[in-house]
């Protein structure tokens, strides 16, 4: 621009040296004198991140001043410009798509086709559509009086909710083969989990993968003891903790051995050699979702073609988050079930109180039964499953269901 950056690098980038080049249509000659008679240059590509404004308000100690300074205003201006333009520019505003355009730049001998030209301007304005968006949402809360701002914190749920989540994958199909389906992601939570996890072998996940893969890693997020759990339909066939992973997995498939058929296994350590052969010979497994593996683990999951492997990465325990409900035309928002109960927070009122052992299978069988769909009933031994009863319209019928699991009927 000929001119230094200035107040506090707040101005950059605002000038006709660089939205004239970005805006000027190469093919209308009118530009293209005007551009040579001011000496302005042309620009073909551009490539921008923005401030992370979502990532700074996310802090809840965040101050206003700092919240404003990371408002982006060169960034989108000049994205908006080549987005507008986007025939003749290239404008790149997401790094995934840096080996689109690579890809494309050499195939081209250094050109870019005018489809991709065309989606990536549209995705600029899907970006800087959010971005404001987030802006908005942050500073209306700002605007109300510190009581207000307060109230909001406290009552948590605002009057009006904006859910903003990114697409990671489509699927093949949803629940049900006739049915269409995709996978999004919250963007703005780092939650250690499935919609952050990595898929190392195996084929593309399902929508019911997904959801069994979730309810497999939060179950053994509860523990600090190895873990392990064994999922199908959403439901624990078997959970389990041991001295040892493998320990742990063999108890939690011992609860119901013929359910466990094509399950998920959760696990809360990485995968060892001994872990991995005990999945291997208990017959066919869908999944394995697990914090990492060793590589001779690895070696050997692999030769199992249609096994997916997932990795998680180191686990944290449960985090806050939301837990959402969709209704037909509508949605329930609640807090996530992070509540832990301890022994010391516990009064029994029956006449026997139980051994120290009968309370530490009491906690366990309650972490479980959290993860179990209603009506549910947990029996446990020690710690491990031995009977599992869910989702019943009757709480007797999910009994009797838990103890014909029990006696291996």
């Amino acid at each position: 621009t000929g001119f230094p950056e200035m107040l506090d690098g707040r101005v950059k980038t605002l000038h006709p040296k660089i939205h004239g080049g970005l805006l000027a249509i190469r093919d209308k000659k009118e530009h293209m004198d005007q551009i040579k008679k001011h000496d302005i240059g042309l620009i073909d590509m551009v490539v921008v991140n923005l401030y992370p404004f979502e990532k700074t308000v996310a802090d809840p100690d965040v101050k206003l001043e700092e919240a404003i300074e990371n408002i982006d205003i060169g960034g989108p201006s000049m994205l908006r410009s080549a987005a507008k333009n986007s025939r003749d520019v290239v404008v790149l505003c997401n790094p995934e798509r840096y080996k689109d355009v690579i890809l494309e730049l050499k195939k081209n001998e250094g050109a870019i086709s005018d489809e991709l030209h065309f989606k990536l301007g549209v995705e600029v304005f899907e970006k800087t559509s959010k971005y404001d968006a987030a802006i908005y949402d942050y500073l209306k809360l700002q605007a109300g009086s510190k009581e207000q701002r307060a109230e909001s914190r406290e009552k948590e749920f605002p009057d009006t909710l904006d859910l903003k989540f990114e697409k990671v994958q489509g699927l093949r199909y949803g629940e049900n083969p006739h049915q269409k389906a995709s996978f999004y992601k919250d963007k703005n939570i780092n939650v250690v989990g499935i919609s952050n996890a990595r898929q190392l072998h195996g084929k593309e996940l399902s929508f019911n993968n997904i959801i069994d893969l979730d309810a497999a890693i939060e179950i053994v997020k509860e523990f600090k003891e190895p873990a392990a759990s064994v999922i199908k339909h959403t439901n624990p066939c078997g959970a389990a903790t041991g001295k040892t992973l493998a320990d742990a997995y063999n108890d939690a498939l011992d609860c119901d051995r013929d359910s466990a058929f094509g399950s998920i296994v959760g696990l809360n350590r990485e995968v060892d050699l001994k872990t991995a052969e005990a999945i291997i010979n208990a017959g066919f497994t869908e999944c394995i979702i697990a914090p990492s593996y060793e590589k001779k683990a690895l070696d050997i999951l692999m030769d199992k073609k249609n096994l997916r492997l997932i990795e998680a990465g180191e686990l944290k325990g449960i985090e806050k988050d939301y837990d959402l409900k969709k209704v037909v035309g509508g949605l329930l928002i609640q807090d996530r079930d992070i509540f832990n109960i301890e022994e010391k927070g516990l009064k029994v009122v029956t006449k026997k109180k139980p051994a120290e052992e009968e309370m530490a299978s009491l906690l366990f069988g309650w972490k479980i039964v959290k993860h179990v769909r209603s009506n549910a009933i947990v029996l446990s031994r020690g710690t491990k499953t031995v009977g599992v009863g869910a989702g019943q319209m009757s709480r007797v019928d999910s009994m009797v269901i838990a103890i014909m699991k029990s006696r291996g009927l």
